[in-house]
């Protein structure tokens, strides 16, 4: 069967309705995208007929929990969701979209493809003006219908009201900030539509809202629309048939060779979510409390007490984190990230060197045993540098110390914002079983998370609780 025939209820993995539908708004945009040349194929249309169903009083019947999609990339949501969004703003006079995604550049990769369809001699009629200014990209129709475009990294949504629609692109990297910004938007909307799409998160990504969304659906939500495109589970990257389960314009429209492409710009990994829109099987939990992480944060550390400090490398050694850590004597501590630098342009030198110049005033230095940064133990004997080698035991330890420290509330670091490489460790950080006593170490939930500063951090307050080294005098450190 041919990509352009089949249907939505064969393609989608999880097709889950809002109840109450007994008419949808599709026709009317199908009928117009005709007249200007526009042909949807059967899974667009049964997409679009979804997505504008309405209850018996007229109203969208996703109008509370809105339209969750979560699909692959190249398959042309873009297209799909815009025209519909073109025909709409043609239908109805003064309908006002806000189009928004994380990225600058994503954003304005969007507000370029917008343009090309606004330039259709077919749709050009329409259109009163398009407004290119930075901060005021904006397609304005002739019956006073606007779309407005934007970045929510450039705090773009803000300030809005009497918003019809609302689309958030990139909804794996969709915050609860952001949403907080723009959703009160739509407020005075007579029939308002809120519509999320992207591709199943990283486990680095900000991706809460996107997860809880999809979560609420499949536990049988029953006010949104949630679509998911998507692989199976097990599949392998280069099953073709799995291709076209994953990706409904594949082949007929999205070719071979441009997923071949995206296979091998993304890795394996990446192209497992981008490409064949397969969730990971525990992305939605992660090894570290997030509210007992915020809890944790501060914006100052405490003065005093004695600072230790350990290193770690990512096992590709890609980079070389060094973690701090300083132990107060109430018991508590706070850990940082020292620093965080690639050994393929600076070297390990400069980490010995880093080391070398605090050990005196340090209580330890530590490395686990199995690490790539055990590199650097020649050069921090030869500086006189005393080493503590971590066994796996000693990593069980530290990460259960780590844990019973957060939850107590006796362990504090500074905002994400401020280190961001440790919060994106935190974030992407799963358990590893040690033994068989209940011991854990920090794992990653995918190859493209790099946890090296949470294990540096963590090896770093290891030292500090466990050193017998009293170093002369206490001084604050961490320059």
């Amino acid at each position: 069967m041919a990509s352009s025939t089949r249907r939505i209820s064969e393609l989608a993995k999880h097709l889950i309705l809002p109840k109450g539908i007994v008419s949808t708004g599709w026709p009317a945009v199908r009928k117009l995208a005709a007249s200007c040349g526009i042909e949807y194929d059967d899974w667009q249309n049964g997409l679009g007929a979804c997505l504008l169903g309405k209850r018996s009083n007229g109203l969208y019947a996703a109008g509370i929990g809105g339209v969750i999609i979560s699909i692959c990339r190249q398959v042309g949501k873009t297209f799909t969701i815009g025209t519909m969004i073109f025909m709409l703003s043609i239908l109805f006079p003064g309908l006002k979209t806000l189009w928004t995604a994380h990225r600058t550049r994503t954003s304005d990769e969007t507000f370029k493809s917008m343009q090309g369809l606004a330039r259709r001699k077919t749709i050009a009629k329409y259109v009163r003006v398009v407004r290119q200014a930075n901060g005021q990209q904006e397609i304005e129709f002739m019956n006073g219908s606007r779309i407005l475009f934007g970045a929510r990294e450039s705090g773009f949504g803000r300030g809005f009201d009497d918003v019809d629609i609302e689309v958030f692109d990139e909804g794996q990297i969709l915050t609860e900030k952001a949403l907080d910004d723009m959703i009160p938007a739509t407020n005075t909307a007579a029939n308002p539509l809120i519509i999320m799409m992207g591709t199943p998160p990283k486990p680095s990504d900000p991706s809460e809202v996107f997860q809880s969304r999809r979560q609420e659906a499949l536990k049988g939500a029953d006010d949104m629309l949630y679509v998911e495109f998507g692989a199976d589970r097990d599949a392998d990257s280069e099953d073709r048939s799995q291709w076209r389960k994953a990706n409904p314009s594949y082949p007929s429209r999205t070719s071979e060779s441009s997923m071949l492409r995206m296979k091998k710009q993304l890795g394996d990994d990446s192209f497992r979510r981008e490409g064949l829109g397969i969730w990971d099987e525990n992305v939605s939990s992660s090894a570290i409390d997030a509210e007992a992480w915020a809890h944790g944060a501060v914006k100052d550390r405490a003065n005093g007490g004695i600072p230790s400090f350990a290193l770690d490398m990512s096992p590709d050694r890609s980079s070389l984190a060094i973690g701090a850590c300083v132990k107060y004597s109430d018991g508590s501590a706070h850990i940082e990230l020292a620093e965080f630098k690639d050994p393929a342009h600076a070297g390990t030198a400069w980490a010995a060197e880093w080391v070398a110049s605090r050990w005196m005033k340090a209580a330890a230095v530590v490395i686990d045993g199995q690490s790539p940064a055990m590199v650097l133990l020649p050069e921090l004997k030869s500086r006189h540098v005393r080493v503590t080698i971590a066994s796996a035991s000693d990593m069980g330890q530290a990460c259960g110390r780590f844990q019973d420290m957060l939850a107590q509330g006796s362990l504090h670091h500074f905002s994400d914002d401020e280190q961001k490489p440790l919060a994106l460790a935190v974030q992407g950080a799963t358990i590893r079983n040690i033994g068989n006593s209940g011991a854990f170490g920090w794992n990653k939930k995918g190859s493209d998370v790099d946890i090296s500063p949470l294990v540096a951090c963590t090896l770093a307050l290891h030292g500090a609780f466990t050193s017998r080294r009293h170093p002369g005098r206490k001084q604050q450190v961490m320059v």
